[in-house]
């Protein structure tokens, strides 16, 4: 182990925060570099992620010059603590940003990179740091049972009735068809319930400005709205990668397609969309993370995301 991190430039770290040390790893790369990367963790999870992914990740941003860190927030992972939740880590971000510029002078700018729910997490915090001036976020979570009731509604029941295997399994008596109408009037029953609480003149945080770009704030929404809140604070550059396979994703995409402030928001010339049609939520192939590293980079580069050494294609156009 000793041989790895020295091979490629990695430290581990404490971090304090609110009475409690955090553990990360730097990845050092460049002595003078400006731009720096800090991975926020998506929970429940640790600074390895899924597939090894936040490791692999550091490890090619590092060789291309650019300081990592990577860190457990209070109460995950090695770190110390209670963990509050994915809202309540706007002081562990700001520690870690801290400990990344005190580390490595040089850096001017901060990337904050995040999966799931990190990717909430960041919304609500990077307007905050003027230190950060991108962010990447992947499969933003936008959680609800609503939300996630119109998304199995529209993305699983719709594609089975189209699906040929699905009417040759219920003709074959392969479908707890009770079962699954159950299920499927609970969903509708969620969402019309939903629907019932709609009050749209009704603001959930009355200290927002009203303007043409205001959020939706319907029922369930109010999650997708304060990150939208957060986005709209942010000036800086955003890129969000989706995958095509991820009912997180879809959940997103239906809020962000439902609210007129997320759709202004998706419009900004800032903000870069690219699109994984075939991968799953932490995209655990091997290709599919190195799309993601590859798209990373050049972003960060500022180079727009074409194609990839995976082979997959990102949208022409990355507003899309």
């Amino acid at each position: 182990m000793t041989i790895v991190a020295e091979t490629f430039g990695e430290s581990p770290l404490t971090i304090p925060c609110q009475q409690a040390d955090l553990v990360g790893i730097l990845h050092t790369g460049n002595a003078d570099a400006e731009t720096g990367i800090v991975i926020v963790v998506g929970g429940p999870q640790y600074r390895v992620g899924s597939h090894r992914q936040f490791v692999l990740l550091a490890r090619r941003l590092a060789a291309e010059g650019w300081p990592v860190l990577r860190f457990d927030y209070r109460g995950m992972g090695d770190s110390e603590g209670v963990f509050a939740g994915f809202e309540a880590i706007d002081d562990d971000i700001g520690a870690a940003v801290d400990i990344l510029c005190a580390r490595c002078p040089s850096i001017k700018n901060v990337v904050l990179w995040g999966l799931c729910d990190a990717a909430s997490a960041i919304l609500f915090y990077a307007h905050r740091d003027p230190r950060i001036t991108a962010v990447a976020l992947l499969n933003p979570w936008v959680h609800s049972e609503e939300g996630a009731a119109r998304t199995y509604l529209k993305h699983y029941y719709l594609a089975q009735l189209r699906n040929p295997a699905f009417w040759r399994k219920l003709a074959g008596g392969g479908v707890d068809i009770a079962g699954s109408l159950k299920s499927l009037f609970a969903m509708i029953a969620t969402v019309a319930g939903g629907a019932k609480r709609q009050q749209p003149d009704i603001d959930p945080d009355p200290g927002h400005e009203k303007n043409a770009a205001a959020p939706d704030t319907s029922g369930n929404d109010a999650l997708a709205a304060r990150m939208g809140r957060g986005l709209e604070k942010f000036r800086g550059r955003v890129l969000l990668i989706l995958s095509g396979q991820d009912f997180t994703a879809r959940e997103f995409t239906d809020a962000a397609a439902r609210s007129t402030m997320w759709r202004s928001l998706l419009d900004d010339t800032r903000v870069t969309r690219c699109d994984l049609d075939p991968a799953d939520h932490t995209f655990s192939r091997a290709e599919w993370r190195a799309w993601v590293e590859d798209t990373t980079i050049n972003w960060i580069s500022g180079t727009h995301p074409t194609v990839s050494q995976a082979g997959y294609r990102a949208p022409a156009n990355g507003n899309r």
